[in-house]
């Protein structure tokens, strides 16, 4: 999968597929991140176990992980984590974080766009994001990309220090989400995604 992208402002990454043998490279990435970005993740990216823990999924099958990297290091990670539950088969979890000098340049965008490509190679029907509420950042982008709040649920998770914090389910249909994607690059000097 290694493709070449352009950011925003010229920058070449290149995302590619990760699985349990880029654990140290990840590890860099994860720890390298301030703790307002850590703050609200699904778990503690900082443990190397729980890590290891995720990327063994990807050989089960039950995630599919990316990167971009710019310059040997990771500076983005991205995941779709697939339900084996039968009831949710068409649905995949969608994942993203990117590094904080690579904010704001487009780099989430080619992230949530490869990870679509993914998806419906994977014949996902649905896309969900969770996030907790001071997420705010996160909500933006996905409202921009047409995912809707699907629920709210007060105080249901605890962030990294253990306060109790609201969650927000977002979903979009893979559907929808290719007219938003569409629309995003379309507008942009970026044609490469066609």
């Amino acid at each position: 999968m290694d493709k070449s992208e352009k950011l925003k402002d010229g920058t070449e990454v290149t995302i590619l597929k990760i699985g349990p043998n880029e654990l140290d490279k990840l590890m860099e990435f994860y720890t390298a991140l301030p703790i307002e970005d850590r703050k609200y993740l699904k778990f503690d990216v900082t443990d190397r176990k729980a890590v290891a823990c995720r990327l063994r999924r990807v050989d089960t099958g039950e995630d599919i992980r990316i990167a971009a990297v710019h310059g040997g290091l990771i500076v983005a990670s991205g995941a779709l984590e697939l339900s084996g539950e039968a009831w949710s088969r068409h649905q995949g979890e969608i994942r993203v974080m990117v590094a904080r000098p690579f904010q704001q340049r487009g780099l989430g965008s080619i992230m949530i766009r490869e990870l679509y490509f993914i998806a419906v190679q994977n014949k996902i029907e649905t896309i969900v994001a969770r996030m907790m509420r001071p997420q705010t950042g996160a909500q933006k982008i996905f409202r921009r990309l047409g995912f809707r709040e699907q629920s709210f649920l007060p105080d249901f998770v605890k962030d990294i220090k253990g306060d109790p914090q609201d969650l927000i389910v977002m979903s979009c249909s893979v559907a929808d989400l290719w007219k938003e994607l569409d629309a995003v690059f379309s507008s942009s000097d970026w044609q490469r995604c066609r």
